[in-house]
């Protein structure tokens, strides 16, 4: 989840750590290297500010996956209030795999990240595990999966999208995948049997 931010803080340094995150967003996505004061200028915040937000590049580099991750853990709400079960955790999936591909600089950027303690392991993925857990949960109690689906059968089971070349034509490829992958996840579900 994005850090908590002091509810006293003015309007106008919410927006200057927003624009921040969108810039750094985007940079770290291209290049891993890019200077923090090359992010700090297209925010259009002096160093002071950007230092304040953010003490230094792990600091920035770990708030933004955060930030990240609770946009992506968010949609699953979001899909499973508008959506069937089966289609929000599809629908989900794409979008998750479609972050993984599109951001493959940001996990460099991860990777060189040391790893702080704030940053555990749990804490790193908490969101979006908690997001398909509740969507794997919607889908068992619907019947449109195989009873007893766990997080980790899942994310073992969508690991092969890290292991597709970003730089080529990945998405056919990807779309195939998420394909097998929600295959697997009906075969033996209660609503197909039928």
């Amino acid at each position: 989840m994005p850090k908590k931010m002091d509810p006293q803080l003015r309007s106008d340094a919410l927006q200057n750590r927003e624009r921040i995150l969108q810039v750094a967003i985007a940079e770290l996505t291209r290049s891993v290297d890019v200077p923090l004061s090359a992010i700090a200028k297209k925010a259009g915040v002096g160093q002071a500010t950007f230092y304040r937000n953010f003490p230094s590049r792990d600091a920035l580099v770990w708030e933004v996956y955060r930030y990240e991750m609770a946009q992506v853990a968010d949609l699953a709400e979001q899909l499973l209030q508008t959506s069937p079960p089966q289609q929000a955790l599809r629908e989900w999936m794409d979008r998750l795999a479609q972050y993984a591909m599109t951001k493959a600089g940001l996990a460099d950027a991860l990777r060189q990240a040391s790893s702080a303690p704030e940053c555990s392991e749990e804490s790193r993925y908490a969101p979006v595990i908690g997001a398909a857990q509740r969507l794997l949960q919607a889908n068992e109690k619907a019947g449109t999966i195989r009873p007893g689906v766990t997080t980790d059968d899942f994310f073992l089971a969508i690991a092969g999208i890290w292991q597709i070349d970003s730089k080529g034509d990945w998405q056919p490829r990807l779309k195939r995948l998420m394909d097998l992958v929600m295959d697997g996840l009906r075969a033996g579900a209660p609503a197909r049997a039928s």
